[in-house]
This record gives C-alpha cells, structure tokens and sequence, in this order.
C-alpha cells in the first residue's frame, strides 16, 4: 500500500474517533443537566413552584442513578408530514449514576455499548464494539457546558437565571437562562440556546437542550433511585486486556 494512501486510512480512523467522543461528550452534557434535576425528592404535596424544586435538588443531591432515554430530534424537512411534530433522528437508552462533584457515568446500552466516565480529573469513553478507550482531560472536555456547572458545588444561580414556565403535557417547566459571562465572546459559552426541565409530581420527567441550529436534544429519567450509597471505586476505570487505548489533550 503506497504510504499516502495509508496516511489517509490513519487520518479517517483519527476522524471517526474523533466523531464518536464529542457524540458521547454531547450525551454528557445532557447527563450533566438532567442529573441535576435527579438531585433530590420533594412530594407532591410540599412542591413548590418548578424553580424552588430545582434550587432543592441542587441543595440537597449527593448521589444519584437510573435510566435514561435521550432523543435527537429535528424539524420535519421537505415534504415529510408537519403534523407529526419534531422527527427522531436517533435514540439511545441506557443506566445513569452521579456523585457529586464531578464524578458519573452514562452507560449507554441501546442500540449499541458505549460508556462515558467522568472521574473527576478525566473524561473516558469506552467503545465496546471498537475496543477503545479515549482518555481526555475532564476540565477541557466540558468546560463551558452545564456539567461544569451541575456537578460541582457552586450555586445554580450564580450560573442561571431560573425562570419558571408555562405547564404543558402535565408538566411545570422551568427555563435556565446562562448569565452573561464578560470572558465569553457573545456573553455565555453554552451551545444551547434554550435549557428546560419538565417537572411532575416533585421529580424531574424532561429535560429539553435547543441549540443554535434548532435541533433538540431530549432527555427523559425513570427508576431514579436518591442518595444511594456508592463503592469507593464505582468511578474507576481500566481498559480490558488487548484494548487500544488514545489519550487526547
């Protein structure tokens, strides 16, 4: 094989693992958000309005974990029918745990195995089917999103204005409005213009990420189980034997 045409085999391998980790990175970013609406419990009868629930679960999480759907979605194209709404164009499903700070994994599980692993100093994503494992610095893998907010210690409001919307589909929605940031070239470095969580019964049902572009990104939680005791090593992770292994700055 002439060494340009393996020069060119290695550069689209790099892109396509480039391609799959900044996919999973968006998976953490809307883990980073609906984790946070999992923070904690409040009963139907003591809830409050959805941005008193939100401020509580971010007060009181320490752990969390449960299943998960996220949805891309877009707008219909063409002559694709309008009435049927927002069009999925992908779905993944799978298992969610967090402890904060800084520390989750979002175990997709359909329609293919992929983990990502925040341990709190790095951001790892294991590929089953590709055997790899890529290693990137946590720190510049979510800066700027949700997640270096979510699971850290600071509070909510001092990131975002909580705006408390109107009820649809039986759920109180609350917007997160990033506050401006005098470092950032237009004011915040949030990819989403538009954050929302769907509140039902005290507990968090959706979470909705709008980007610039128009596309969604929808998140919904079940089964979620609150403050649950974690192993000491639940966030640890090591490459199976024979496994390659690409470590990113």
């Amino acid at each position: 094989m002439a060494v340009t045409e393996k020069f060119f085999i290695v550069l689209l391998n790099k892109v396509i693992i480039l391609q799959r980790f900044f996919s999973a990175v968006v998976s953490a970013i809307a883990l980073s958000a609906a984790v946070l609406f999992s923070a904690g419990q409040v009963s139907a009868a003591d809830a409050g309005s959805g941005a008193e629930q939100l401020r509580q679960f971010v007060r009181d999480s320490k752990t969390a974990e449960g299943d998960f759907v996220q949805q891309q979605l877009r707008a219909p194209k063409g002559d694709e029918p309008k009435d049927k709404g927002l069009k999925v164009v992908r779905q993944t499903q799978g298992r969610f745990v967090f402890q904060r700070p800084g520390r989750f994994i979002w175990d997709t599980q359909k329609p293919y195995e992929q983990k990502l692993i925040a341990d709190g100093k790095q951001l790892i994503l294991w590929d089953k089917d590709l055997n790899q494992a890529t290693f990137r610095p946590v720190g510049q893998a979510l800066a700027a999103t949700p997640a270096a907010i979510l699971f850290g210690e600071a509070s909510l409001d001092q990131h975002f204005d909580l705006i408390d919307g109107e009820d649809r589909l039986g759920m109180k929605w609350v917007g997160l409005s990033p506050k401006k940031n005098p470092n950032a070239k237009n004011g915040n470095e949030l990819p989403y213009t538009k954050i929302s969580v769907g509140m039902l019964n005290g507990l968090p049902k959706a979470l909705e990420l709008v980007d610039g572009l128009g596309s969604v990104v929808l998140v919904t939680l079940d089964h979620i189980q609150l403050n649950v005791n974690l192993p000491a090593n639940q966030f640890n992770f090591t490459p199976p034997a024979g496994a390659e292994v690409l470590r990113l700055n």
